[in-house]
C-alpha cells in the first residue's frame, strides 16, 4: 500500500506540473522554482509535513520534497545554532541531492555528445 500511496502523490504532483506546462504560458524553469518556492512555504506553514506522511517518496523526491527538504533544514538548524542555522541549514539538509546532481551532470556531459541548437 505504501508504493501504491507513493505513486499516487508522486504521479499527481508530476500530472499538475505537465498540466501547467500544457495550459499556461508558464516556462518549465518557472514551473521548476515554483515547486521548489511551494515547496517551503508548505512546510513552513505545516502542512507538506501531513502529504509526506502520506505519499512517502511520492512527496520527497519531486521538486516540491526538495523545498521542503530545505525548510526542514533550516528549521532544525535554527533551532540548534541560532540565527546562523539560516545559512547553513538548507545546504547541511540538501547536501547529498545536489552532490548527486553536480555528480550525474558532469557523467552526462563526459558520456555524450554535445549538439547545438540552430
Amino acid at each position: 500500500m505504501e508504493y501504491l500511496r507513493a505513486f499516487l502523490c508522486g504521479g499527481l504532483l508530476c500530472a499538475a506540473g505537465q498540466l501547467l506546462i500544457d495550459r499556461t504560458n508558464l516556462t518549465p524553469a518557472r514551473i521548476l522554482t515554483g515547486y521548489v518556492v511551494t515547496g517551503v512555504l508548505l512546510q513552513a506553514v505545516g502542512i507538506y509535513q501531513s502529504v509526506v506522511d502520506w505519499g512517502g517518496a511520492g512527496a520527497t523526491v519531486p521538486l516540491l520534497g526538495f523545498g521542503y527538504s530545505l525548510a526542514k533544514g533550516v528549521a532544525k538548524a535554527v533551532a540548534e545554532q541560532g540565527a546562523l542555522g539560516i545559512l547553513t541549514g538548507g545546504l547541511t539538509a540538501t547536501a547529498g541531492g545536489i552532490a548527486a546532481a553536480v555528480v550525474f551532470g558532469l557523467l552526462a556531459a563526459l558520456v555524450s555528445r554535445p549538439g547545438y541548437k540552430r
